[in-house]
């Protein structure tokens, strides 16, 4: 794994360690955070009913994560694996099985309490007759008598204010069940957990949680496997560098995960048995502090992997299958996309992180010396791009006064606009250079939306248009395109577009980064900052909706749609109301209207399937955005049914709310008044 491993990755786990020690993660905190929920234990207990803390909060998970505390009451039942533990005048119950009965779960037959035999054909109120007749516990008996508020699957959940717990009476053995008895002797050739700590494992015994398996004809007399005991100690064995592996495993399916696929379908339990599994079968030198990111790396292909087949082994009973009923169609596809975005993000996610701010700090932390360390990673411009676009924002915020008032615009306005404000003059200059295409945009949007068009005011506005055309390969030069196609001079359109396509080649840098040979290439050269942005980056098009007339058409629904908060998008709630647009992708757009005007068929055929090409890339940045405009594009060529499978897809890939269902409208309203007119 080390010789495929770019270098920076671990630059970014020592500091991925640093701010998580910072929010709570160091070995002190964490123990201290488990002592206090043993000693809770031991207060709630009582003679009768013995009360444990399991899960998240058991683990010592942090605040920011808002975990739920999983209580579990032992019932003082008697449980035995046969006849010979019987012991007299107690309330006894079997284990038993059939053919069945699925792996993972049993059934609980009463015992005599007079002589060690099972009983049959007998009616209580408790218990039930399986199909084998045998007098079987319900498993909807016990928890009928312990209601304490919201009914939550197995347990009963309440609200105790500062923490939501879950509580379920469960039965207790204490011997090791035979279904798991592989996991005492399968071959660990890593020796995690040792010998000593399996058989304090094996100590621990097994929790029967009432509740049936969903596919079982017999579920309601159905107690499933638990070994909640043996996973707590097993947790409590993780090192520092696997304790926040599993921390970020639970953080990132809960901003990444859980707000696109809901009914807890991809649960912290699966991810502990991802934990389990990967650490059995891994060299213990491979968990150290500056591996953590390639540790989550590896938790996130294990996950995949399971996901794509739909099967995820039970730690201690392979055979269970724990994804049964859970991920399938729909679901099993949503989950593969996200992870697959994860997986190709590299560590670029990490800073989409909101539990705890982690994001936030993590992106501090990785632009102490910005230059220097980004500079050395194949995501430079990622980071340097999303450095910008937040000193962008801050800019954009400062100056946006200016847009509402007539001014003459000259370089002393925003030499004012950027005095003393940024860290790095040659980042000042960048931005400077940005914000001449925002002005000209702005101003050429402004004048022709008047009635009379003021010509020396245009001329302005392609002047400071011309000025921003070289922030960077694509962006600026695009906006100058879209210019000239509001003014129907396509002749200029065209030149300045082909310009930019000349200029695209294998090296140049976008939001989803290239391999590791351009990079090297790139810094063979000792580019300044400058010249690495203007020579080989390609920012994503920004459209304001004060620039509504130099806006293709096709943009100005997905720029007035509402724009909801994206987790999954770090400075997606700190931009002004923007529509966002991949550069590549905006490019073979505008080729394709520019010779949709002049009619060249050829060319136009030829940007359509360059659109297509690039979407069938799955590495754009805003997808959603880039679905819809090539939707519009087939509409133009009367493909309506593709047009409509696109549009069909933005909507379920869109991170905010898509101008696609307006589009869906607008097509349904379309057909509807094509059916009229021919009846």
């Amino acid at each position: 794994m080390a010789a495929n491993t770019p270098q920076y990755y671990n630059e970014v786990s020592l500091r991925l360690n640093g701010v998580l020690d910072s929010v709570g993660l160091t070995e002190d905190i964490r123990w201290k955070r488990i002592n206090m929920w043993i000693q809770s234990e031991e207060i709630q207990s009582e003679q009768k009913l013995k009360w444990h803390v399991f899960g998240s909060q058991a683990e010592a998970t942090t605040p920011g994560l808002h975990s739920d505390v999983d209580c579990v009451i032992c019932r003082p039942e008697m449980i035995v694996k046969d006849l010979e533990s019987w012991v007299p005048g107690i309330q006894t119950l079997l284990i038993v099985s059939d053919e069945n009965t699925h792996p993972g779960y049993v059934k609980l037959q009463e015992v005599s309490k007079n002589q060690p035999r099972p009983v049959y054909n007998r009616h209580n109120v408790y218990f039930k007759l399986d199909r084998h007749a045998r007098s079987v516990l319900c498993n909807d008996s016990d928890v009928s008598k312990f209601r304490i508020s919201e009914h939550h699957g197995p347990a009963n959940r309440n609200d105790l204010g500062r923490y939501i717990t879950d509580h379920v009476i469960a039965m207790r053995l204490h011997s090791w069940p035979e279904q798991s008895s592989q996991w005492m002797t399968r071959i660990r050739r890593h020796n995690w957990p040792s010998q000593e700590n399996i058989g304090v494992v094996l100590e621990t015994g097994a929790l029967l949680v009432p509740v049936g398996h969903k596919l079982s004809g017999e579920k309601h007399l159905e107690w499933r496997l638990s070994f909640s005991y043996g996973e707590k100690i097993l947790v409590w064995l993780f090192n520092p560098t696997q304790y926040k592996c599993y921390i970020l495993l639970k953080m990132i399916n809960q901003c990444f995960i859980k707000p696109v696929v809901t009914d807890d379908v991809l649960s912290s339990y699966h991810c502990k048995t991802c934990m389990f599994y990967l650490i059995e079968n891994t060299p213990t030198s491979m968990w150290q502090q500056d591996n953590l990111f390639q540790c989550v790396d590896l938790c996130l292909r294990l996950l995949y992997k399971w996901i794509e087949s739909a099967i995820c082994p039970n730690y201690f009973i392979p055979e269970e299958n724990m994804f049964d009923c859970k991920v399938y169609g729909h679901v099993q596809g949503q989950l593969l996309d996200i992870l697959s975005n994860l997986l190709q993000q590299k560590c670029r996610y990490l800073v989409g992180i909101s539990c705890d701010n982690i994001g936030q700090k993590l992106m501090i932390a990785c632009q102490t010396p910005i230059m220097e360390f980004e500079l050395q990673c194949e995501d430079v411009t990622r980071i340097l791009l999303m450095s910008v676009l937040f000193l962008f924002v801050s800019f954009f915020n400062a100056v946006q006064s200016f847009f509402d008032i007539d001014l003459m615009w000259d370089q002393s306005i925003l030499d004012r606009a950027f005095s003393v404000r940024g860290p790095r003059q040659e980042v000042n200059a960048i931005l400077m250079t940005f914000f001449y295409s925002i002005i000209g945009s702005k101003l050429a949007s402004k004048i022709l939306s008047q009635e009379s068009i003021d010509q020396h005011g245009l001329n302005m506005a392609h002047d400071y248009l011309l000025r921003g055309s070289s922030s960077d390969v694509a962006s600026g030069k695009l906006k100058l395109a879209a210019f000239y196609l509001a003014q129907d001079n396509l002749e200029m359109s065209e030149d300045v577009l082909n310009e930019v396509h000349e200029n695209y080649s294998y090296k140049i840098l976008e939001f989803t980064g290239i391999s590791n040979n351009s990079i090297q290439a790139i810094l063979s050269e000792n580019l300044s900052t400058t010249k690495l942005i203007s020579q080989y980056t390609a920012f994503p098009v920004l459209y304001h909706p004060s620039e509504i007339k130099c806006t293709p058409n096709a943009l100005t629904l997905q720029m007035f749609n509402s724009t909801m908060s994206n987790q999954g998008d770090p400075y997606e709630n700190n931009l002004p109301r923007m529509v966002r647009v991949d550069s590549k992708f905006f490019l073979y757009f505008l080729q394709f209207i520019c010779y949709l005007r002049q009619n060249k068929r050829s060319h136009k055929e030829a940007a359509l399937n360059n659109m297509i090409c690039t979407i069938r890339q799955k590495n754009l940045e805003f997808i959603d955005t880039d679905l819809n405009l090539l939707a519009y594009c087939l509409m133009q060529e009367g493909k309506s049914r593709n047009a409509y499978n696109v549009l069909s897809k933005s909507m379920k890939l869109a991170k905010r709310d898509s101008s696609a269902k307006w589009q869906i409208a607008f097509f349904v309203n379309a057909a509807f008044r094509f059916i009229r007119r021919r009846q």
